[in-house]
C-alpha cells in the first residue's frame, strides 16, 4: 500500500495578504507569517523567510497580486514599481524573473478593466502558477523516483524539498514520490554552510514526513562515498542554462566532482521553468554573493577573529556533463541536453 506523505504550504495567499512559512525559525518554530505590503514580502524574500527557486517565484507572483489588491483605486504605475523591487530580490533564482515575467504580461492585458477586475486576473494566475508548480514536482517526482532503488542511501544538499517550492519538491519530491511508492531507503542531508538549509529545512521536512534522514558534515561527502556508504546525489537548482551546465547550492560543483569519480549518479530536479533558454552556458549565470556575516558569524555569535573578513558565494555552477540526468516535469534529460 502507497505511504501517505504529509502536505506543507511554504506559500499561500489568504484575504489580501500573502502567508509564509518562516523558514529562519525553522526547525524550532513552525510559524506562518503574514504580509501586507509588498516591501516587507521583498525584505522576506532577501533575508530568506522564504528560499528556493519555485518558492520565491510563488511569493513574488503573489506580492503582484498584493499590489494589485492595495492599488485597485489607481494605475498600473505602482504596481509596475513594486515588480521591479521584486525582481531586486535576488538574482540568480530564474523563477523569480519569470514569474514576474508572466505576471506582467497579465497587467498588460488588463489595460481596459477595472482596478478590482485587475486585481482578481493577477490573483488567479499567481495561484495558477502555485498549482502548476505542485503538478510539476509531482510530476517531478514520478519520473525520478526511477533513480531510487531499495536499500539506497540518497545524499541530498540544501534544501530543495516542499519548503522550497509550492509544497511537493523537486530533489526531494523525487524522495517523497519515492518513498510513497513504498521504496524502503535512506537519505544523508548535508549541513550545507553558512545557512544550514540541510540541517535545519531539509532533516526537519524528511524528519516530518517520517523518511529516514542522518544529518552529516559538507565535508564528510568524499569519505562517504570512498565508503560505498551512498548510492545516489539528488539536488535541486536554481538556474540551468541551455546547454545543462546547472546552478545551486555553494558546494554542489564539489560533490558533483566527488560523485563522478566514484561513479555515483548525480540527479538534478527542477521544474522547466529553472532552464534558461536565454543562456547559452554556466558562465553566464549572475552568481548572488550574501553578506559575510553568514560566514563570520553563527546567529549573532562571531566565530572568526575581529577583522578577518570571509567570502561568501550562494550558489556555483555544474558543467552540464557532471550530470547523470536533469529530470523536470517533462520527463528525464541526460548529457548532452538538449530540452
Amino acid at each position: 500500500m502507497p505511504r501517505e506523505v504529509r502536505d506543507i504550504n511554504p506559500v499561500r495567499w489568504m484575504a489580501g495578504e500573502v502567508l509564509l512559512i518562516d523558514q529562519t525559525r525553522l526547525p524550532h518554530e513552525l510559524l506562518t507569517v503574514n504580509y501586507w505590503n509588498v516591501e516587507n514580502l521583498a525584505g522576506a524574500i532577501e533575508s530568506m523567510v522564504v528560499r528556493g527557486a519555485p518558492a520565491i517565484g510563488i511569493a513574488a507572483a503573489f506580492g503582484v497580486a498584493l499590489s494589485a489588491f492595495k492599488n485597485q483605486a489607481g494605475t498600473d504605475t505602482p504596481i509596475l514599481g513594486d515588480i521591479e523591487r521584486l525582481r531586486r530580490t535576488r538574482p540568480t533564482a530564474v523563477n523569480l524573473f519569470w514569474a514576474l515575467d508572466r505576471m506582467e504580461m497579465i497587467l498588460k492585458e488588463c489595460v481596459k478593466v477595472s482596478g478590482k477586475a485587475r486585481f482578481e486576473r493577477l490573483l488567479s494566475e499567481a495561484q495558477a502558477i502555485l498549482k502548476e508548480d505542485i503538478a510539476m514536482c509531482q510530476a517531478i517526482g514520478r519520473h525520478g523516483a526511477q533513480w531510487i532503488n531499495r536499500g539506497d542511501t540518497v545524499l541530498t544538499h540544501c534544501n530543495a524539498g516542499a519548503l522550497a517550492t509550492g509544497g511537493w519538491g523537486t530533489a526531494l519530491g523525487i524522495i517523497r514520490s519515492a518513498w510513497a511508492e513504498d521504496k524502503d531507503f535512506s537519505v544523508y542531508a548535508t549541513e550545507t554552510r553558512p545557512r544550514q538549509q540541510g540541517a535545519r529545512l531539509t532533516a526537519w521536512e524528511l524528519q516530518y514526513s517520517h523518511i529516514p534522514v542522518t544529518l552529516i558534515p559538507d565535508t564528510a561527502c568524499g569519505a562517504l562515498m570512498k565508503a560505498g556508504k551512498i548510492q545516489r546525489v539528488i539536488v535541486g537548482s536554481d538556474r540551468i542554462a541551455a546547454n545543462g551546465d546547472v546552478a545551486n547550492k555553494i558546494g554542489t560543483y564539489q560533490l558533483a566532482v566527488l560523485a563522478k569519480h566514484h561513479d555515483i549518479p548525480l540527479i538534478v530536479a527542477a521544474p522547466s521553468s529553472t532552464i534558461d533558454a536565454r543562456c547559452p552556458h554556466g558562465s553566464q549565470i549572475p552568481i548572488e554573493y550574501r553578506s559575510e556575516l553568514e560566514v563570520l558569524q553563527i546567529g549573532k555569535e562571531r566565530i572568526t577573529a575581529e577583522g578577518v573578513p570571509a567570502l561568501n558565494p550562494a550558489f556555483d555552477v555544474t558543467p552540464a556533463e557532471y550530470v547523470t540526468a536533469i529530470v523536470t516535469e517533462k520527463g528525464v534529460f541526460q548529457y548532452p541536453y538538449k530540452f
